[in-house]
């Protein structure tokens, strides 16, 4: 099992308490060097001094779980990071601001559907596991925060392309929410195009399916 920014180690030592061995990565000295002396810590945790963000997590082998508690504002990078190592991943666990799960596992037509939502689906089955309220931390954040599961799909239930043209694509049709699909691909794919392959350029981006998206990557592909 692998932690992500294990800070002062709040997750680190319960699941220290139940494993043989866990490897974190901690970018921090001082918290590393606070965490290696910590009792638990002997001959069971195996700490890992870099960038979770820039982090090459293939070395680490398949089957990988890996849990955190994120840092709130890294922690939409550091998801689409980690897609890039799906097929190493057995599930990631992680505590993030509700607000955020709740774009993670967010269906077409609403709000919280996005870009990110998009990208974390292709790759993954996305689950809302439970909702953690502001008083069960010390001192209380401003924010709600929630638990969520990702299991990276083994057989994936979409077509197959190009994950860097998916992400600029899905990144362009979501660069102005408010303004309709013909008018963010604009130079990407044409009206006529869209009506095509049977998509209504006049829908908004989160009106849009993923499979939707991933039609439109493989015909711009192509």
């Amino acid at each position: 099992m692998l932690e992500i920014g294990p800070g002062l180690g709040a997750l680190t030592e319960p699941l220290l308490r139940r494993l043989n061995y866990l490897t974190a990565v901690e970018i921090d000295t001082d918290l590393q060097k606070y965490l290696a002396e910590r009792p638990i810590a002997q001959g069971k945790l195996h700490l890992v001094a870099a960038d979770a963000l820039t982090l090459d997590y293939s070395q680490f082998g398949s089957q990988l779980r890996v849990v955190g508690n994120l840092p709130y504002n890294i922690s939409t990078p550091l998801l689409l990071h980690l897609l890039r190592f799906a097929s190493y991943i057995e599930d990631m666990h992680f505590m993030l601001q509700k607000e955020v799960v709740e774009r993670m596992a967010a269906q077409p037509g609403t709000k919280a559907y996005g870009r990110l939502t998009v990208m974390l689906q292709y790759h993954c089955a996305v689950e809302h596991l439970f909702d953690v309220p502001p008083e069960a931390f010390d001192p209380q954040p401003k924010v709600d925060s929630a638990v969520v599961r990702l299991i990276p799909h083994r057989v994936s239930p979409f077509e197959i392309v190009s994950v860097a043209q998916l992400e600029r694509l899905v990144a362009s049709a979501f660069a102005m929410r408010r303004k309709t699909l013909n008018n963010n691909l604009k130079g990407i794919i044409t009206v006529e195009q869209l009506s095509t392959l049977g998509i209504d350029g006049n829908k908004r981006p989160e009106q849009i399916s993923i499979p939707e998206y991933v039609q439109l990557a493989k015909f711009i592909s192509n």
